[in-house]
């Protein structure tokens, strides 16, 4: 019997074989038979979830790290082929399972029960979770108590959204969708807080979201800096991932003077140099606030810029004034800033994506205006998923 032999793991992760078919859930390594039954080769493994593949938290549990080391260096290659570019790319660093620090959640009443996980596969179907090995176990341990609450304030035909996060003094709540209203509403809020040591509980009700309860300032340290945490704000999913940015990025900027930080956020690379002296421009209103006033408070050399990047990029004028740039867009890229930066005579480029594709457009942007692509270190601090985050450093 004749047998292929899976070669790689696709964009979506499929398992690709030497005679090009897509077998889900396949990894390198394994041999498909003409009518696709998987004999599972050294690099698959037993999925350690009981909500696999069920689950859309997770898409590659089916891989050991050699495998998932494999497709991530394989989306940022592919990526860059189809702008044809090469350059070195490391291997990438892997955070560890159950250390997601930040996740959306989604809850929904089903009768009596609530529901609370994330969707399906490709579908709207709410998986109920009952058991998590992305998550944080601080994170997880809330969720049968979460379904408590929601029984008592969740309307039938409604899902929300759960948005959770680890910040300084615990976890912080966003419950996004729902209206609670009332004394007894309030109670069970607070006491549920309360018995739980949450660091926030907020509710948005379609006006942007509010404190219910937040016994002291909530922050984030970044760089030493404690900053302010806006309610449902982005942060690095992972402490490992984000630590592996900031040492790349570190690595890429070295000893630089003067650096401008593009779309900032809260800072997590403006309070990695403390020694320079920083331009931190963002577009968001309150992650800004909160890294300019994180920023004098800490006694830095930061100026905040609150500012539309896409709109009003910086000019490639002002970027020469700097010895070295950062940009870390949302998954769209940076098309409009790059298009400034090319142009600029910033010695050193340190770009942080979240999707290689978009990367590779603006790498080719940036290489036909005269900088060199020298190597891209990718970080996989999404466990089991497609996702792929990459730094990369440009030099003139």
């Amino acid at each position: 019997m004749s047998l292929s032999t899976v070669l790689r793991v696709a964009g979506r992760g499929e398992g690709v074989t030497d005679d090009g078919r897509y077998i889900p859930f396949a990894a390198p390594g394994d041999q498909v038979d003409a009518q696709g039954t998987v004999t599972r080769g050294p690099h698959h493994q037993e999925p350690p979830c009981r909500h696999f593949p069920e689950c859309g938290g997770c898409q590659l549990q089916h891989l050991d790290d050699t495998a998932w080391s494999g497709f991530i260096t394989d989306r940022v290659a592919g990526a860059l082929a189809q702008h044809k570019l090469t350059t070195e790319i490391r291997a990438p660093l892997l955070s560890p399972p159950r250390t997601r620090r930040r996740a959306t959640l989604h809850a929904e009443r089903r009768g009596r029960q609530v529901l609370l996980g994330f969707t399906g596969q490709g579908s709207h179907n709410l998986i109920d979770l009952a058991e998590c090995h992305v998550l944080d176990p601080e994170l997880f341990a809330l969720l049968a108590p979460l379904r408590g609450l929601l029984a008592a304030l969740l309307p039938t035909s409604r899902r929300i959204n759960v948005h959770l996060a680890r910040a300084d003094q615990g976890i912080d709540v966003l419950l996004d969708g729902l209206e609670a209203e009332g004394l007894a509403a309030a109670e069970a809020i607070n006491a549920f807080a309360h018995r739980h040591q949450l660091a926030r509980f907020s509710m948005d009700e379609g006006l942007g979201p509010s404190a219910r309860w937040e016994p002291d300032p909530v922050t984030i340290t970044l760089g030493g800096v404690p900053v302010a945490f806006p309610p449902g704000n982005f942060l690095q999913a992972t402490p490992e991932g984000e630590a592996a940015l900031i040492a790349t990025v570190q690595e890429i900027v070295g000893g630089a003077g003067t650096i401008a930080d593009l779309f900032a956020g809260l800072g997590t690379f403006t309070f990695a140099f403390p020694k320079a002296k920083v331009y931190a421009g963002e577009a968001a209103r309150d992650p800004i606030l909160a890294l300019k006033a994180a920023a004098a408070q800490a006694k830095r050399m930061v100026f905040a810029d609150h500012r539309d990047l896409f709109r009003r990029p910086v000019t490639t004028s002002d970027l020469d004034k700097f010895e070295a740039v950062i940009l870390d867009p949302p998954r769209a890229g940076a098309r409009e800033q790059v298009a400034e930066l090319a142009k600029a005579r910033a010695p050193l480029v340190a770009y942080v994506s979240c999707n290689p594709n978009t990367f590779a457009r603006d790498a080719e942007t940036l290489c036909e205006g005269g900088y060199t692509l020298d190597w891209i270190q990718p970080v996989g601090q999404f466990r089991w998923s497609t996702h792929v985050e990459l730094a990369a450093k440009f030099s003139r």
